[in-house]
Order: structure tokens, then C-alpha cells, then sequence
């Protein structure tokens, strides 16, 4: 099968397209015919060796963590699937990744697709909208009426956080470049904060939750917008103990799940979630390194896809 694949870390120049074997699978597996994937910043992370200490994986490594496609085999103790059902999944984090025709996946990970959702749209929600769920439901423990801050609501993580805070009926906040304004005011922000021409921290006040996707100054800033006995995670870096007294943090670093996917599913289903897809770029070895330069500017205005079939 194709694969990009990178053999050392390094800049996206490491990047190479290359046949490698179809994978195995194990019992409790199925193997998934990859249809779209897409990109998130740990796949560039893990490129620069970033995050070589916490993921000490062996080359080559396939990199991606985001699948949409149909079912190819199925192991021998997996009921419930079909071959050639639609299913999307973040897979578990292995180097076996989805930047490659055929993509091993745990069953208890899949999700099926809805008969509406189209493969590059079930690519761009695994990662990034689990990633939201978790950071709002799990730790943030949602309800009506919370005020919620969410960091750099334009991109793939914010863009998936703003439409699911709105579900519970929470009144949400965001920053954003001014050209942006628009796009997450449609997405359900209530309140909009031009980073570059406003301090967030001088406008908001008393807010229970705090999503932030950026870390250093923006994430010891948003300490003064929280009531006490506020919560914020953080997807970008552990948040400082000097706040733990007066407030309940986290540094949320993703788990796979299914059954968190399937309810993502459900809120596609009724128009609640629209993933936004930014750019797409094909499997191919410059399909990638444009893909991971852009990815790189922080810039990106919800997900970039890569197209597989």
C-alpha cells in the first residue's frame, strides 16, 4: 500500500511516500480502506521529535491519527461490523497511522458513518472534536447556562468546542482574528474577541470554563476572566500550580474513544455539528509537506483534509 511515512525526525522535508506492507490485524481489530484523513498538530510535533520522550515509537513511522473509510477485514472477535460498512475513528496512537491507504483500527474505537456525512467531513471530527467533547463534558462538566471561553475559535478544536458548548445551552465567548468574525459568530459564538486589537482579560469577567488552545500568556491571562472556583484545560500546556488553589486545571491530552464519537455522530445527524473543512491535499509525499506547512502557521481556518481514494 502507499504510505507517507518519515524515517527520522526533522522538518516536513522528512516526509517520504513510500510502498509499504498492507497491515495485519489483530483479533480484536478491523482493518480499515482509508478513504480521508486529516491533519492535527501532534502529527507535525511528533515529525520535530517534540514529542519523542512521551510517544518512543520506532521508524518508520506512519503519522496521522484521524480515519474515515470503509471495512476490509474483520477480526475474529468483532461482531457488530460488516465488510464494507463506513466508519470513522481516532485511532489509538501507535506508528502504524493513518497517512496510508489501510489503516488498522480497534473495533471498540469505530464509530459508524452517518448516510449523510461524507468521508472528508468524517476525517476532520475525530481528534479534534473528541478532543472538544472531553475538554467541555468530561472535565469541564457543561451545563446550561455556564459561560464559556474558548480560545482560537476558528480552528479545528475551537471550531468543534463553540458548537458543542452551544448544545448544552452554555453562553460562549471567543478570540479570533477580525477576518474571522463572521465565520464563528456562525458557528454560535456569543461574544467575539479580536485577539489582535482587544485583551480578552479586560472584557470578560465571572466565566466558569476556559478552553484554551494556546498556552503561555493567553493561558495565564485567562486565569483573570474565571470566577473562583473556575475550571480551565488546557490542550496546550500544563497550567501553572501557582493557580491551584483557586482554581480547577487540567492538561487534557486525548483518549480515544467510540462511544464519544458516536454522539458527535448523533449531533451531526441533527444539524447541531458541522465539521469545517479548510483546505484538502492528496496523499502524496507534497500533499503532505504543503499540508504540514500549513498546519505549521497556526493559521488554518478549521481542518485540512487529506484526500485518500
Amino acid at each position: 500500500m502507499k504510505a507517507i511515512v518519515i524515517n527520522q525526525y526533522g522538518s516536513k522535508d522528512v516526509l517520504e511516500e513510500k510502498q509499504v506492507e498492507k497491515p495485519a490485524i489483530g483479533d480484536d481489530q478491523v482493518l480499515v480502506e482509508n478513504h480521508a484523513t486529516s491533519i492535527n498538530p501532534i502529527d507535525w510535533k511528533l515529525r520535530e521529535g517534540y514529542l519523542k520522550q512521551m510517544l518512543d515509537f520506532e521508524f518508520p513511522i506512519i503519522l496521522g491519527w484521524d480515519v474515515a473509510g470503509t471495512i476490509s477485514e474483520i477480526g475474529k472477535n468483532v461482531s457488530g461490523y460488516s465488510i464494507g460498512d463506513r466508519v470513522f475513528a481516532r485511532p489509538e496512537t501507535t506508528n502504524q497511522g493513518t497517512y496510508a491507504e489501510y489503516v488498522p483500527v480497534d473495533a471498540h474505537l469505530l464509530a459508524p458513518m452517518p448516510d449523510s456525512m461524507s468521508y472528508e467531513e468524517a476525517a476532520a471530527i475525530p481528534l479534534a472534536g473528541l478532543t472538544a467533547w472531553q475538554c467541555l463534558v468530561d472535565f469541564g462538566e457543561i451545563k446550561k447556562g455556564d459561560n464559556v471561553l474558548i480560545h482560537a475559535g476558528s480552528g479545528g478544536v475551537g471550531s468543534y468546542a463553540i458548537q458543542i458548548a452551544k448544545t448544552f445551552g452554555a453562553h460562549v465567548a471567543t478570540t479570533a482574528s477580525g477576518k474571522n468574525e463572521q465565520f464563528v459568530r456562525s458557528l454560535g459564538a456569543d461574544e467575539f474577541i479580536n485577539y489582535r486589537e482587544q485583551d480578552f482579560s479586560e472584557l470578560l469577567s465571572d466565566y466558569d470554563l476556559v478552553v484554551d488552545t494556546m498556552g503561555g500568556k493567553v493561558q495565564e491571562d485567562s486565569f483573570k476572566v474565571l470566577k473562583k472556583g473556575g475550571k480551565l484545560v488546557s490542550i496546550a500546556e500544563q497550567p501553572s500550580e501557582d493557580y491551584a488553589a483557586d482554581f480547577t486545571t487540567k492538561f487534557l491530552w486525548l483518549e480515544p474513544n467510540g462511544e464519544q464519537l458516536k454522539k458527535l455522530a448523533d449531533l451531526y445527524e441533527k444539524g447541531e455539528l458541522k465539521p469545517i473543512i479548510g483546505e484538502t491535499f492528496d496523499l502524496s509525499e507534497q500533499g503532505l509537506k504543503d499540508a504540514h506547512a500549513l498546519s505549521e502557521t497556526h493559521h488554518a481556518k478549521g481542518k485540512i483534509i487529506i484526500k485518500v481514494k
